[in-house]
Formats: structure tokens, C-alpha cells, sequence
């Protein structure tokens, strides 16, 4: 903080007052819960159990390749086995364990007091919960599924998986990837907007440098097996064959859509957890981070790398020679920025004087760990050998040593970093070294022999071997280090146990490091800080010890709770000075029974309820909608005070508030979706066999008339918000024109097209035309949301903000119309020309 500024609360007061504003209730109102505290925690926790499950998995795997010809499962269960661990592992358990991570970090670290939608946070952990059960539910039940965690066409098809099993992970794995999509969205839009006052784009911490590209990954690299998963889905309950190559579809198109998400997701993992070890490992060393600009740039390069590497999992599927050159090449490219951060965290090491701690030794774990798995991954770039080791348990054993790896080592590092910070007692460590090195020697047995049984020629995704091939020893080598892996877990869980229960208290920050999260008690109360900082320096070279007792004493900005409000400060994305006031919704169950509602229609569809989905569908809505009803408080007309002589408006009244952007962010995952459905669609027109279909007839002017109304909806939204005294009138334009366009698309796609079914060039049309109708029934209700604000008087800031947001969904949803249109036009020009 660079000046002082003064506050009427004493510190126990404003600690009171706070509390009552910001605390959760106990007992049932605890899942009314909003407060980051509470639900990073309990992503954490939830993923860890998801853990817990994982690893019981495994060790059925590892016993039943312990030994040739086992016996011990049959090929049903170790199918459903095998399928559950890796789906429970990807989806359940990394990338959720680190959201919660950052849900409850970065608010800390960012100096601010939450995320900037609190709601949309505890939102995401319900769906991720439920999907999870669902999942869960059906390996107890004996209907898990049994495709393999990559769900492989025509494997997953309806065909060769008649039953439920693979509607099981495609419906709950999407559920669940809602929880990954509206973090993205909220952890990116609280980096830029929801932080310290002088905290530039320059100076916040590199943790959240890394969440920001990692966020921002997400939201690209997710929707394409969204994408995906509702195809295969559509696929085997109505029959559109976008998979079936006798009938114009081709199973390599889903291997694309998986994989553009697959292998980001490999970065998505490793990231947060390089995040973290760039937090941690100056402190160890007592020296500031070494190259933080060249970090940066090397995460952002990896980032734009990983997208360009998918095809790098489809080597032998008969890739021209040029493409594979390519990707080859991009594959052996991306191990520089890894590199770059390597070097980065050596030279901060050799620039110190590091502390040998238990955090230290689970980096130093993750160095040896992680330096294998980059050196079989760049063997595994190159062509030829990745023929020869393609599916075999050598692509296991480095998958592992990069992800698990890449990742335990680094969580357990982080987790005995932090922990004290969320305990407020330091950890015993009478288990903590024996625990170390049972997992470390545990898990370098059970994998590094995994090479070379896969040399030797092992396949994987086997259940049973015979005997003779030289593969039973190292197996049964490779089973015993998993369970003394097991083992090691198993006294870290101890460990932690003991610390809740046995640790000893400490003041604040007892590693002596210089970020923000270390500048408040411990464990820390549900509004973080009692007042807003300023600051003049990188957010990692601070003085906590300092900055800590100024604070607590109201002694910074927005330190007089208003009006018994939740308000976090917004500022400026690139200078981080202040520019408005966010004022965070209170405690409510809605986010709890919107997810049961969604859940509800996800349900509908595993059981084929069909019938009862546009009702679940009307309470999902009507459970959003309920989320827009204001609470009845009067609006700040004028700037507020936040103090030190500054006054900015509140979120509503500013130029760019955090809905807005997160808008934006959410069109751009959308985005992502239907330029990933026309890439399936061209990619089926150019590989697929059996194309082209018989002659194709649409209905043009129908279709340009359903785009020429989807423009009139942007006319009527921008006549709403430059006159006043015509906003009910340009509202309803693009309510009518809405309606119209939804109406033109429906009718052409199920009363003029041919069935959808006979092939996939008119399943692509479908779902094309189907795209653009859900957009304009969306905007409907926008523009419907709009007129009912207008009727009830509400504050015209409060319009104003809605017919903004509203309009990026109008130019978004025209701009779909009419690229659906010229895609249905020039596939049927492509058609006509291509008839015989």
C-alpha cells in the first residue's frame, strides 16, 4: 500500500461487521453457500474422494496385469474398470481439483475479497457433483461405461454398445465439463477485472498468469468434445449418422473432436500445477522468481502450440505424409516453452539458498518425474518410433510420468504449502518424508517398467496376456510398485489428518513470502480482507507481514461496509485502477436447484424421457431467470467513495462491467462449438466415404428469410437502446424477428429436408439448421427479459446493462443464422456439382 487511508471501524468491529456480511450460515444454509472459501474447498475435497475411487480402480488394473491369463476379472468388468479410471482421473479429478484450487487462491492472491460471480462458481460445483454421481452411480450399479475413456467410434456406437453404458459417460461427462466451462469464464473474468487497486496486467501473480491461459484454454478447448459427446449422443438416440461410414459419416471425425480437446487438455493439467510451482519455489528458495516475463510468454506460446498437436495421438490412422511432418514437427516444437520455464525454475533455485522442506522435496520429485515423461513425449513426436510404440504400455507409462507425474507431485507440494494457510496450524511432518518417498519409489516401479514391457510389444487396453512373452515379470514388478504407491498415498492422507488435528497454531505467514494470500489471518475469514490494498510493486515481491495489520484495520479502500452489501473492487485490466464497484449477489440455494434442474435434464436423456425434456428444460430457464431479479436495493445513481479521495460508479453504471465480459467470453466458447461442428461437417464432405449423397433440395428463400429476420433482431435491440420512448417497441421487433427466424429453421430442418438419418451430409444440415434455431429461441427470451424489465419499471442503468449483453447474443446469434445459411447453400452446391 503506497498511502494510508483512514477507516471508523476499529479492526474487531469491521472483522464483525464483515462476517455477518459475508459468512455462510451454518446448517442447511450451508448449501445456499456462494463464498469462494467454501467452494474451493469442497471442489477439492470432492476431487479428491474422485481420487480415491481412481486410485481403488487402478489397483484392480494392476492386479488383474499382475499375472498372465488372470482370471480375476472378466473382460466386462475390466472394461468398465479400465473406462471409470481414466474417465474418473481426466474428468473428475485433475482439472476439478485445480478449479477448486483457484476458486480458492486466486481471490487471495489477486488481493480481493471473492470471484466475480460467486453464484455461477457454486453453480459449476453442483453440476461437477452430480455429473460425478451419475458416473459413480452407474460403476456401482454394474452399467458404467465400457468404450474406453477416449469412447473410440464405432466402439461407443449403438452398435457394439447397445446398452446405456455409453449415454452414461457421454451425458455425464458433458454435465460435467458445464462445471469446467463457467469456471473458465469466472476465473478469466475476475484475473482481468476483480483485484488489487495498482495491480497492472504486469504485476499480478504468476499463479494467475498461469490460471489465465489455463481458463482461457479451456473455454477454446472444451466445446469440440462437447461438440463431440452431443453427436455420438444424437448419434445413438435418433439415429443421425455422423459416424457411421455406411452412410456417409466416419469414425476418425469423432477421434478429431476428442483430440482437440485431449491434447490442450494435457496442458491444462500440467499448467496450474507449473503455476504453482512457480508460486512456492521462490519462496523455498529466498529469491524472486527468475525470469518472470519469459515465463509468461512461454505459457502463452504453449497455449497457441497445444492446439496445433492433436493429430499428434492419430499418427497410424493413415495421416498424409505432409500433415504428419507437420505435426511431428509442432509436437518436438512445443518442449521449448517447457524448457523455458525449466531452466527459469533452475536458475531461481541456483540464485537462492533453498529450504530442503517437504514442499521442496515433492518439486524436487516432479523434476525427475516430469524431465522422463517430456523425453519419451519427444521421442513419442517422432514418426517412426510412434509407430512402433503406438499402443503399447510405452505410451502409458509416459502418459503417467506426465500427467500424474506432472501433477500429484506438484499438488502434494502445493497441498503441504498451502494448507497451512487454510488450517492456521503447521504440519507435524512426522510421516511427511516416509510418505515422500514411498509415492516417489512407488510410482517410478510401477512406471518406468511400464516402457519396458510396452518395447517388448505389450498392447495396452488389454485384459488378460499369455504367458511366454517376457512381459509377466515386469508386470508383476510394475503391479507391486502400485500398490507401495498406494500405500504412500495412504499415509499422506494420514499425515493431513494428524496436521488438522495435531498441528501447531502459527501467525501469519510462516514461509515468509511475499504474496498477498499470506497478508490476512489464517485460517482465513470468509471476506479475506478487511479492506482493499493498494499496491506498487509485483504481486509476488510484497511485504504480507506489513500490508496485513494495515488492512485488517480498514485501512485501504472500501473499507466501510456499505449498506450491508458484498462489494469487491473492479478495476481497469491492464493499469488496475480502479473504475467501478462490483456489488457480489448474497447467499441464495438457486445455484443449488438450477443444477438439479439441469441434472434433471440430463437424466431425461439417459432414460429417453423425451417427452418431459421441455418442461426440465422451462425450469432451467425459469431458474436463470430467477438469478436476474434484483433484490430490491436502491441503485447508486452517483459515484462512490471506495476512499482515498476516489469515487467510481457501481458495476451496473460502468463502461465495462464483469457480465459484460464474461458475455463475451461465453460467445466465444459458443463460437468455438459451431466453428468445431462446420470443421466436422467439411472434414466428413472431404474424408468421409460414401459422398456424395443422392440430390439434396432445400428451401433457400425460406433460409434467407430466416437470416434476414435474425438481422432484424440486432435493429430492434440498438432501436431499444438509443430511444427510450421506443425501447418496448425495438425489444418486441427483436422478439418477433427471433421467433421468426426460429420458426423458418425448425420448419425447413424437419418438414422440407429428407430424413436425417439416411446420411450424414443431411444430418450436418440438420444439426446446422438446429444451431441456429436454439440461438434465435435464446434471443427470444433475451429480448423477452428485456420487455419484462421495461414493464416493471426497473432502473434504467439496470436496462441499459441487460439490452448490452443482450446485444452481443442478437450479433452473435444473426452472424450464426447467416453462416448457416451459406453453409447450407454452398454443401448443396457441393452436392449438385458432385452428382453423377
Amino acid at each position: 500500500m503506497s498511502e494510508k487511508i483512514t477507516s471508523d471501524h476499529n479492526p474487531i468491529a469491521l472483522h464483525r461487521a464483515l462476517e455477518r456480511i459475508w459468512g455462510t450460515r451454518p446448517g442447511w444454509g450451508r448449501l445456499a453457500a456462494v463464498n469462494h472459501n467454501v467452494i474451493g474447498v469442497r471442489f477439492m475435497l470432492t476431487a479428491l474422494v474422485f481420487f480415491a475411487i481412481g486410485g481403488i480402480l487402478a489397483m484392480l488394473i494392476r492386479t488383474q496385469l499382475a499375472s498372465a491369463e488372470s482370471v480375476f476379472m472378466d473382460a466386462e468388468t475390466y472394461a468398465q474398470v479400465f473406462t471409470m479410471h481414466g474417465s474418473i482421473m481426466m474428468f473428475l479429478f485433475a482439472i476439478p481439483f485445480f478449479e477448486g484450487m483457484a476458486i480458492y487462491l486466486l481471490p487471495k492472491l489477486l488481493g480481493t475479497r471473492d470471484l466475480a460471480f460467486p453464484r455461477l462458481g457454486a453453480y459449476g460445483y453442483w453440476c461437477y457433483l452430480f455429473g460425478g454421481l451419475i458416473l459413480i452411480g452407474a460403476l456401482i450399479g454394474g452399467v458404467a461405461p465400457d468404450s474406453g475413456w477416449f469412447m473410440y467410434t464405432p466402439l461407443s456406437s449403438s452398435v457394439y454398445a447397445p446398452g446405456i453404458n455409453s449415454d452414461i459417460w457421454l451425458l455425464g461427462i458433458t454435465f460435467v465439463e458445464i462445471s469446467a466451462l463457467s469456471a473458465a469464464v469466472e476465473i478469466i473474468v475476475t484475473i482481468m477485472k476483480i483485484r488489487a487497486a495498482g495491480m497492472s496486467i504486469d504485476r499480478i501473480p504468476i499463479f494467475a498468469w498461469y490460471m489465465l491461459v489455463v481458463a482461457t484454454m479451456m473455454l477454446v478447448g472444451f466445446p469440440p468434445l462437447i461438440l463431440g459427446s452431443i453427436l455420438l449422443e444424437v448419434e445413438r438416440a435418433f439415429d443421425l449418422p455422423f459416424f457411421d461410414p455406411t452412410r456417409g459419416g466416419d469414425p476418425l471425425l469423432w477421434q478429431h473432436l476428442f483430440w482437440l480437446f485431449g491434447h490442450p487438455e494435457v496442458y491444462i493439467i500440467f499448467l496450474p500445477a507449473a503455476g504453482a510451482i512457480s508460486t512456492i519455489l521462490p519462496v523455498l528458495a529466498g529469491t524472486p522468481l527468475a525470469g518472470y516475463r519469459m515465463i509468461v510468454a512461454a505459457i502463452v506460446s504453449m497455449a497457441f502450440l497445444s492446439f496445433g498437436l492433436w493429430v499428434h495421438h492419430m499418427y497410424t490412422v493413415g495421416i498424409p505424409h505432409v500433415a504428419l511432418s507437420f505435426f511431428s514437427a509442432a509436437s518436438a516444437l512445443v518442449a521449448v516453452p517447457t524448457a523455458i520455464q525449466t531452466f527459469a525454475w533452475l536458475a531461481t533455485i541456483a540464485h537462492g539458498r533453498p529450504r530442503f522442506s517437504i514442499p521442496m522435496l515433492h518439486i524436487f520429485g516432479f523434476f525427475f518425474v516430469f524431465v522422463i515423461g517430456g523425453l519419451t513425449g519427444v521421442m513419442l513426436a517422432m514418426v517412426p518410433f510412434d509407430w512402433q510404440a503406438h499402443d503399447t504400455h510405452f505410451v502409458v507409462a509416459h502418459l503417467h510420468y506426465v500427467l500424474v507425474g506432472g501433477f500429484v507431485f506438484p499438488m502434494l507440494a502445493m497441498a503441504y504449502y498451502w494448507v497451512p494457510h487454510l488450517s492456521g496450524k503447521q504440519p507435524v511432518q512426522h510421516l511427511s518424508h516416509a510418505a515422500f518417498w514411498m509415492v516417489f519409489i512407488g510410482f517410478n516401479v510401477t512406471f518406468f517398467f511400464m516402457h519396458l514391457t510396452g518395447l517388448l510389444g505389450m498392447p495396452r487396453r488389454i485384459f488378460e496376456y499369455p504367458a511366454g512373452f517376457g512381459w509377466e515379470t515386469l508386470n508383476f514388478i510394475s503391479s507391486m510398485g502400485s500398490f507401495l504407491m498406494a500405500m504412500g498415498f495412504a499415509l499422506v492422507a494420514l499425515d493431513f489428518i494428524l496436521l488438522f488435528k495435531f498441528g501447531r497454531p502459527f501467525r501469519r505467514n510462516p514461509w515468509r513470502a511475499g504474496t498477498l494470500e499470506w497478508a490476512m489471518p489464517t485460517p482465513p475469514p470468509s471476506y479475506n480482507f478487511a479492506s482493499i490494498a493498494r499496491i506498487d510493486n509485483r504481486a509476488d515481491l510484497l511485504d504480507p507481514d506489513r500490508i496485513g495489520p494495515r488492512l485488517a484495520a480498514g485501512d485501504g479502500y472500501l473499507g466501510i461496509p456499505r449498506h450491508d452489501r458484498m462489494e469487491v473492487l473492479g478495476v481497469d485490466p491492464i493499469s488496475g485502477e480502479p473504475d467501478q464497484v462490483v456489488e457480489l449477489p448474497r447467499q441464495t440455494y438457486l445455484p443449488l436447484w438450477t443444477a438439479l434442474a439441469t441434472g434433471a435434464f440430463f437424466l431425461l436423456m439417459l432414460f429417453k424421457l423425451y417427452w418431459l425434456i421441455p418442461l426440465a428444460l422451462a425450469v432451467v430457464i425459469g431458474c436463470f431467470w430467477l438469478w436476474t431479479v434484483c433484490d430490491g436495493s436502491p441503485i447508486d445513481r452517483e459515484p462512490v467513495s471506495i476512499g482515498h479521495g476516489l469515487k467510481v460508479p457501481v458495476h451496473i453504471r460502468a463502461q465495462i462491467p464483469p457480465s459484460h465480459l464474461a458475455m463475451v467470453l461465453t460467445l466465444v466458447a459458443n463460437a468455438t462449438l459451431y466453428i468445431s461442428l462446420l470443421f466436422g461437417c467439411l472434414f466428413l464432405w472431404v474424408s468421409a466415404p460414401n459422398w456424395p449423397p443422392k440430390h439434396v433440395s432445400l428451401d433457400m428463400p425460406l433460409l434467407v428469410l430466416a437470416a434476414v429476420a435474425s438481422v432484424l433482431t440486432c435493429v430492434g435491440n440498438r432501436l431499444a437502446s438509443r430511444r427510450t420512448n421506443l425501447a418496448t417497441v425495438g425489444n418486441a421487433l427483436s422478439l418477433c424477428a427471433h421467433l421468426l427466424s426460429a420458426s423458418l429453421f425448425l420448419w425447413v430442418a424437419f418438414l422440407t429436408l429428407p430424413a436425417p438419418s439416411g446420411h450424414a451430409a443431411i444430418a450436418s444440415l440438420f444439426v446446422v439448421m438446429i444451431y441456429a434455431a436454439l440461438h434465435g429461441m435464446i434471443g427470444a427470451i433475451f429480448a423477452a427479459h428485456a420487455i419484462w424489465r421495461a414493464l416493471c419499471g426497473h432502473d434504467e442503468s439496470v436496462r441499459s446493462l441487460d439490452l448490452r449483453i443482450g446485444r452481443l447474443w442478437h450479433d452473435y446469434s444473426a452472424a450464426a443464422a447467416i453462416c448457416a445459411v451459406g453453409f447450407c447453400w454452398n454443401l448443396q452446391i457441393l452436392i449438385a456439382g458432385s452428382a453423377p
